[in-house]
């Protein structure tokens, strides 16, 4: 669903694009913040999102917000825009993946979200458990934001943060970005000059992440 509403807000503007050049369609910058319980406990994440221009305006605009285009919304467009890309459908992973050291972590569904527009941008930011809570943190606590399908480029910016419990170092990896290039062009240059590639883009969206790492000292 969120798919269909950033593909919707685009218009698919690169569709007649060569493939190579073709994606990614929407840019968004990510913050991301690592939230700890009284216990030590790794217990959820919470992502933000700011869209880029094109997709905000476009958003604003297929909704009939912002109608006099000051940047500002209303109280009652702001009401109305809250979660407006938090409808997603069954299995959706949100683009957002959580590993202790080598090991997927379970991420629940978005909840506490919001959504406001910042100088002229969208921006929402919602929270997600990590389920089953992660004590001890015997390995790095890694987050990735990421779509497989490179669809949408994620960058984190800013550096991540660590509410509720001091003693934890933060690291943001940057993607080899050539590494990644190659290997998109590899995959790329296996399809045929008869395949819709824009319909099914290889998954290399890892390749290009950005990734957060945590970790924290013993606290004994």
């Amino acid at each position: 669903m969120r798919r269909l509403l950033l593909a919707t807000a685009t218009g698919l503007w690169a569709m007649g694009a060569a493939p190579a050049l073709a994606h990614p369609h929407v840019f968004i910058d990510t913050g991301i913040e690592v939230i700890f319980d009284a216990a030590g406990q790794a217990v959820a994440v919470r992502i933000t999102w700011t869209y880029d221009d094109f997709v905000s305006l476009s958003i604003l605009t297929d909704r009939g917000f912002d109608a006099d285009m000051d940047g500002k919304l209303s109280a009652d467009e702001k009401a109305r825009l809250q979660g407006f890309d938090m409808h997603w459908d069954p299995g959706y992973p949100g683009d957002t993946y959580a590993l202790l050291g080598s090991q997927p972590l379970k991420l629940g569904p978005p909840e506490e979200w919001t959504a406001d527009v910042v100088d002229g941008k969208l921006v929402s930011s919602h929270l997600r458990r990590i389920e089953p809570a992660v004590v001890p943190m015997t390995e790095p606590l890694i987050v990735q934001s990421y779509d497989p399908s490179y669809y949408v480029q994620y960058t984190i910016p800013d550096p991540p943060k660590v509410t509720g419990r001091d003693g934890c170092k933060t690291e943001l990896l940057e993607p080899d970005l050539t590494a990644a290039d190659e290997q998109l062009q590899a995959t790329l240059s296996e399809y045929s000059a008869d395949m819709d590639v824009e319909a099914d883009f290889p998954a290399v969206g890892a390749a290009f992440a950005d990734e957060v790492r945590v970790t924290c000292a013993d606290p004994s």
